[in-house]
This record gives structure tokens, C-alpha cells and sequence, in this order.
């Protein structure tokens, strides 16, 4: 099964399936999402909304591990996730898509791990599954590869913030990244990112950043959107082949 764990704006990828069920699943983190499940292309897809419906829940406050967690008692083995994010490369303009290979962490209060009660540290020379990036970038039109930077947020990030990214090698920055790529590697899930760049981040940006922008970029590019994810399942195999399957061999104390 492929997972779709969805950002701003792309709520309507169920409807390009058949719609076989809907259900909301009990986790030792609390209870996910509504999980919508439809087959597509013979596949069988499950989309969850990060945010809950009307986008609820901030960044800061979604529950990760419960959201994970659901997918993989599911029977999920990929996941492809979506994401809102501001450039740090005026190169990367606003309505780009952009496949991270690599992240940088500045997240503080979130629970990052599935393992508290155990020793377990997950090998990530290679954070996003190979495999899937390079499904999604033949699939369309995208920036293959770049560092996604998480922040903690509500807020939008300093300029000062911005350009010490910027040093660091950064490519984009956004709120709901991590730790959902670490913990999908934890459970020995496939995933990679479509980040859409929805405007430049502050500083670079020439007018103070708002919300409005945000959800006006993803509302003109969500066809788009789509249309990437609607090809990429098309084209995936029944069998893995990358080291995702295997992460935990190795990592355990």
C-alpha cells in the first residue's frame, strides 16, 4: 500500500481514485487522522491530511508518531508526503517542486523517535528513499535534490534565521518536514518529499510573508501537484529494492 501524508492543499487526491474505505486508527501515540483509502492505477493508496480536516492542527502540534504509526499498521511501505515550503535560493522560484535529498533539524520540542524504551539509532546517509526520489522527479517537472530545512514554528523564520540557513547550505525551509522522515525510516517505510515552494523565505522575500500567500500558491499549483503524484504511483513497482526495508538491521543495541 502507498501512503499519501498530505500538506496544504491537496485534499482532492482522493478523488482520483475508487474510494474503498475511511477510517481513523488507535496508536500508543493517541488516534490518526481520517485515513482515506482508494485504489489507484490497481494500487491501493491511503491519504491522510497532516493538519486534520480545516487544517486544525499547527505544525508544532501534529502528532508525528501517531500519524506514522497509523500508516505502517495500515500496511503502508512508501510514503509520499507534501509540503508547503519557503525558498532560500531565489533561483528556486514560488510554484516549484523541489525533492529533497538531504534535511537540516532545527526542530526543539518534538517527539522525535518511536524508540524511548530502547536503544535504536537509524542510519540516515541517505534520509529520503532513493528509490521513490527518483520515481517522483521522472514523473514531472521538479528541482531534484536540495536540503530541506524544518523549523519549529508557528512563526515565520527570522531574517537573521534565514540567512544563517542560507550558510549552511540550505535549499528551502519549512514547519512539518521532521521529524516524519526520520520516524518513516524507523518503522522501515519508504518516503520522500514534494515540497512546493509557496513563496521566498523572509528577507529574501521582498514583502512581509502572510498565510495568504501560502495558500494561494498551493490552490494555483494543486493540479499540478497532483498530476506528479497521479503519475508517480502509476509508475511504482509491487517489490522494493532499496535499503529502506532494511533499516533497522544494524541500528539496534
Amino acid at each position: 500500500m502507498i501512503g499519501i501524508i498530505g500538506g496544504t492543499g491537496i485534499y482532492e487526491i482522493v478523488t482520483m481514485g475508487d474510494e474503498i474505505d475511511k477510517k481513523v486508527l488507535k496508536t500508543p501515540y493517541g488516534n490518526s487522522p481520517e485515513i482515506s483509502i482508494f485504489k489507484l492505477h490497481g494500487k491501493k493508496v491511503a491519504f491522510m491530511s497532516r493538519h486534520f480536516k480545516g487544517h486544525s492542527k499547527p505544525p508544532h502540534m501534529i502528532n508525528y508518531r501517531a500519524n506514522v504509526y497509523a500508516m505502517k499498521k495500515l500496511g503502508v511501505d512508501r510514503i509520499i508526503a507534501t509540503n508547503a515550503v519557503g525558498s532560500l535560493e531565489r533561483e528556486v522560484e514560488p510554484g516549484a517542486f523541489v525533492i529533497p535529498n538531504d534535511f537540516i533539524d532545527f526542530t526543539k520540542l518534538r517527539n522525535g523517535t518511536f524508540y524511548d524504551n530502547r536503544t535504536v539509532h537509524i542510519d540516515v546517509t541517505d534520509p529520503y528513499c532513493s528509490e521513490l526520489r527518483n520515481i517522483i522527479s521522472s514523473s514531472g517537472k521538479v528541482v531534484n535534490g536540495g536540503i530541506y530545512v524544518c523549523t519549529e514554528g508557528p512563526r515565520f523564520e527570522t531574517p537573521a534565521e534565514i540567512q544563517m540557513f542560507r550558510m549552511l547550505g540550505g535549499t528551502v525551509v519549512g514547519m512539518t518536514g521532521l521529524p516524519e522522515a526520520v520516524l518513516a525510516r524507523e518503522l522501515e517505510i519508504c518516503y520522500a518529499s514534494i515540497s512546493t515552494v509557496s513563496n521566498y523565505a523572509a528577507s529574501i522575500s521582498p514583502t512581509n510573508l502572510t498565510i495568504d500567500e501560502v495558500f494561494e500558491i498551493m490552490d494555483t499549483k494543486k493540479h499540478d501537484l497532483l498530476k506528479l503524484m497521479d503519475t508517480a504511483i502509476s509508475k511504482m513497482a509491487v517489490e522494493r529494492s532499496c535499503h529502506c526495508m532494511g533499516a533497522l538491521k544494524g541500528a539496534e543495541i
